[in-house]
């Protein structure tokens, strides 16, 4: 029986898959805060292992970029204070609640090169009320994703580099043995808060040095063993 909708319903949201001619449907996107000691000091937070935080994006805020095409970012509305996030996005096939450090690992199936954009200037008002961090991190465009790697392509290295340059020049560099909480550790403890489904994707957490772009200002954002991206702010 087809439905009779009230209004139109928004388009599905999908995400090439390297190599084949299938797509992966985005169904929710869960972001890590603070997960480099390095860029928790730089936020005045503690370094130490303290319980992961999450923050989510619409998948409304996804930006498909192509790895072989420069593209363009949109400077967003009622910001003067628009940042960078480079980060390793991994895509899950299954889910579930309170997983196993096994159960984590294998419900990975691949890794997208995103990029976290901020208004800086809400969120940090946000923070200061005690407010939610929508206004700040889930608008438009939000999230640039490559096309996903499946997990078989890209034998991610644990030491493997995470950068981003603005204009050529070297802006966040790291790698993942920087990571406060790996990956699978990651999986589990979101799994304890939320029930995970196929097509999630996990926005891992950047390194410091997150900093403000400018229209005309071009970032090419890479990781190691998945790929990079070019975007030019408009």
């Amino acid at each position: 029986m087809s439905l009779d909708y009230v209004v139109s319903p928004e388009p599905e949201v999908v995400l090439p898959v390297v190599g084949t001619d299938q797509y992966f449907p985005v169904r929710r996107i869960y972001c890590v805060g603070r997960n480099y000691a390095a860029h928790a000091r730089e936020m005045g937070d503690d370094p130490t292992r303290d319980l992961p935080f999450f923050f989510c994006k619409d998948r409304t805020c996804v930006l498909p970029v192509a790895f072989d095409k420069a593209s363009e970012l949109p400077y967003p509305t009622s910001t003067e204070q628009f940042e960078y996030e480079v980060e390793l996005v991994v895509a899950l096939k299954s889910g579930g609640s309170n997983l196993t450090l096994e159960q984590a690992k294998a419900a990975v199936f691949g890794y997208s090169v995103g990029l976290d954009m901020t208004r800086r200037d809400l969120q940090g008002a946000a923070k200061k009320k005690g407010r939610p961090w929508e206004s700040g991190k889930a608008f438009s465009n939000s999230a640039p994703l490559s096309p996903i790697v499946p997990r078989y392509d890209a034998p991610l290295m644990a030491e493997a580099e995470v950068l981003l340059k603005v204009n050529g020049e070297t802006m966040q560099q790291s790698n993942l043995t920087h990571l406060t909480w790996d990956i699978a550790e990651v999986i589990v403890k979101l799994s304890e808060q939320f029930e995970l489904r196929p097509g999630d994707l996990i926005m891992t957490g950047t390194p410091e040095n997150v900093g403000p772009v400018r229209r005309g200002d071009k970032m090419d954002a890479v990781v190691e063993g998945v790929g990079s991206i070019s975007l030019t702010v408009v």
